[in-house]
């Protein structure tokens, strides 16, 4: 019922505010936005869908490789006892933690097109566990709301969005984006956790969580050594390096294993198309609903009060012209990417605002498509506490995203 009463309040909301600028300003014209945003939208919806069908079929049949070769097996028994403590209503060697990892590890490398289909493939497993199959589970909820959190350790397009802008130095968000996303990752994973009564302190999940953010201070010191003109250049190439490495170790250790390659990867490309086309109706309702939201005025609007509210506080408000694409972010990705865009342009790639924008993209996921896509995939219509955690974590990744980048940037 969460994102009915959503879906409903963005157009009630929208209608609202293009009748009192009908009324009060003799301004038509946001009604004929609006209805365009409906069309412009739809038509958005289908395509990502229709766009994505590929990748799905591709890593869908990997995937099939991977589990008839037996790694994902391998993956599961190396990280198990990590996301058996997470996930513990998950049983033991079940396929879902060989998607779960997978998906992850995509998602820190920032291979987008490589994580959806695996998170997809995790979902449907998950679902086959799920007794109220128009529920979401514990399992569901913790994977979605990781996620949405958005972590992710190499963000190779927005690097490559601020060196086509004109920046000096494209990856100088490099180091506040990690941060960013490694703190809102963390908030979601407490939310949740606390919620669902999985205790961190288990000595197993120190474990594997402290030696992630070891991890994770290595690559910081590592990149702060190197040249800045060459950390773009080595954070795509080590992105694309792992994805060709994946790819080429599940086909050799399908061939070491004696199974047909070539039939596992087409029975598991099969599926691609079937959930491409299940997600339509999802997406396009979710994509509409943001559209006519936006096309009416209302963030803009929301952006002008916080920064008044700002100068009657007597705070800074350099951050304010950065704020879309922290509003847009939860609620569409190619709509904050345009926000971030138009930041960097209105601002400059180099100023407080276009910087902070681009660190804004990279802290989080976007949290009502994810909604929409993951559990529209297996058809979960009550979605108990996954949006307000979600968008805590998301509110935790913006918060970082200031706070770094005045530290960085200011």
């Amino acid at each position: 019922m969460v994102m009915t009463y959503l879906f409903v309040a963005f157009f009630v909301i929208a209608f609202i505010i293009a009748l009192v600028k009908l009324v009060f300003l003799h301004d038509a014209n946001t009604f004929t936005l609006m209805v365009q945003s409906t069309f412009d939208m739809s038509k958005t919806g289908f395509e990502i869908s229709i766009g994505i069908t590929g990748a799905l079929a591709l890593w869908l049949g990997l995937m099939k490789v991977a589990e008839d070769a037996g790694v994902v097996a391998l993956f599961s028994r190396l990280v198990g006892p990590f996301f058996e403590r997470l996930f513990p209503e998950i049983p033991k060697g079940h396929p879902a933690f060989g998607s779960i990892i997978m998906n992850f590890a995509a998602n820190m490398l920032g291979l987008d097109n490589a994580a959806t289909p695996l998170g997809l493939k995790a979902m449907k497993e998950m679902q086959e566990l799920n007794v109220a199959k128009d529920t979401a589970s514990n399992p569901q909820i913790m994977f979605l709301v990781l996620n949405t959190s958005g972590l992710t350790l190499i963000p190779v397009s927005i690097l490559a969005l601020r060196s086509q802008a004109g920046a000096a130095n494209p990856s100088d968000v490099f180091l506040p984006i990690l941060m960013t996303t490694f703190f809102s990752t963390l908030v979601g994973l407490i939310t949740v956790a606390l919620l669902q009564k999985v205790s961190l302190f288990n000595r197993v999940i120190l474990a594997y969580l402290g030696g992630i953010s070891a991890l994770i201070l290595l690559m910081l010191y590592w990149f702060q050594k190197l040249p800045q003109d060459q950390i773009s250049s080595l954070s795509s190439a080590i992105s694309s390096i792992f994805l060709m490495g994946i790819i080429l170790w599940f086909l050799l250790q399908g061939l070491y294993k004696k199974i047909n390659v070539y039939e596992s990867f087409v029975d598991g490309a099969k599926e691609g198309f079937i959930v491409a086309i299940r997600i339509i109706p999802f997406l396009i309702a979710v994509l509409v609903a943001i559209g006519v939201f936006r096309a009416s005025g209302a963030m803009d609007m929301g952006v002008q009060l916080i920064a008044k509210l700002l100068v009657l506080c007597g705070l800074n408000t350099d951050f304010v012209g950065a704020l879309p694409t922290a509003f847009m972010k939860p609620l569409s990705g190619s709509g904050a990417r345009g926000m971030m865009v138009e930041a960097m342009t209105n601002y400059g790639p180099d100023s407080f605002p276009g910087r902070l924008a681009c660190v804004f993209q990279g802290s989080t996921d976007t949290t009502f498509y994810v909604l929409a896509l993951y559990f529209g995939s297996v058809r979960i219509s009550k979605i108990r506490y996954a949006l307000s955690c979600g968008l805590i974590a998301d509110g935790a990744g913006i918060i970082a995203a200031i706070f770094l980048s005045y530290l960085f940037f200011h």
